[in-house]
């Protein structure tokens, strides 16, 4: 018989996370998520990218279950029969975004996003941008409240509010959207290849100033921000027969 597979459960802050992380150890066992196999992530979507950006330097894939309110990347909770559940798990491999911002006082950050990058007007006023794909100017001047970049897998999140389109996971595609453009009034945003190296250029900063986030790692008044995809680092996520992205995916075009 084949040896069990070591389990690490990590937890959010909330209270209904922390007992069942407590719950679910007595029952399985638990490791360190350095020793674990498969590491077990209690919350909400926030939670669960936070602990993909904390675990990616480790071989063990994650597993969800849902602790929070959404939990579009996660599982349905239940103490019952988990490693079952872990054994017929279908895993999904998906990719992060680098963001490289540089800010007006010459300062520059780095950081990865899973879901997307997005820039957003910190002062009354609109955003005014500029758009380069991959060294060619694309757009010269977009009034906005910001833009984002998106992947796949963060297609149904802040990019889908901003009216984004849904993009299904595996398509190499990276769904670049504004958020309340005003001229181009009627401009959505574009698709780009997953290959593709975006830049935004933040136009009289000073009067309009420009903050970007990766996935939450937030830097405040940039001039220029670049952002690709990250092909060399793979998230692994682990799901219910029949609940993977994919068939999210086409569940939230029909909701």
């Amino acid at each position: 018989m084949a040896a069990q597979k070591k389990l690490a459960f990590v937890a959010s802050d909330a209270p209904i996370a922390k007992a069942a992380q407590l719950a679910l150890t007595s029952q399985y066992g638990g490791v360190d998520i350095e020793d674990a196999d498969i590491i077990i992530a209690l919350g909400g979507d926030g939670f669960m990218l936070q602990t993909l950006h904390n675990t990616q330097h480790l071989p063990a894939p994650v597993y969800g279950m849902n602790r929070g309110t959404v939990g579009f990347l996660m599982n349905s909770f239940s103490d019952q029969g988990l490693r079952k559940r872990l054994e017929q798990a279908e895993e999904e491999v998906i990719n992060p975004l680098h963001m490289h911002a540089v800010c007006v006082d010459g300062t520059d950050h780095k950081a990865l996003a899973i879901n997307e990058v997005s820039l957003l007007r910190a002062g009354p006023q609109a955003a005014k941008l500029r758009i380069h794909v991959d060294g060619r100017l694309r757009m010269d001047e977009l009034v906005c409240d910001g833009a984002l970049l998106a992947t796949p897998a963060g297609s149904t999140a802040y990019n889908y509010s901003a009216h984004g389109p849904i993009v299904p996971v595996g398509s190499d595609v990276l769904a670049l959207t504004a958020v309340a453009a005003f001229r181009p009034r009627r401009w959505r945003g574009a698709l780009l290849p997953k290959s593709a190296r975006v830049t935004f250029e933040v136009t009289n900063a000073a009067k309009r100033p420009v903050n970007a986030d990766a996935d939450g790692v937030s830097v405040k008044d940039v001039a220029r921000v670049e952002v690709w995809s990250a092909p060399e680092i793979e998230h692994r996520i682990l799901f219910d027969p029949g609940h993977g992205l994919e068939e999210r995916l086409i569940q939230e075009q029909f909701a």
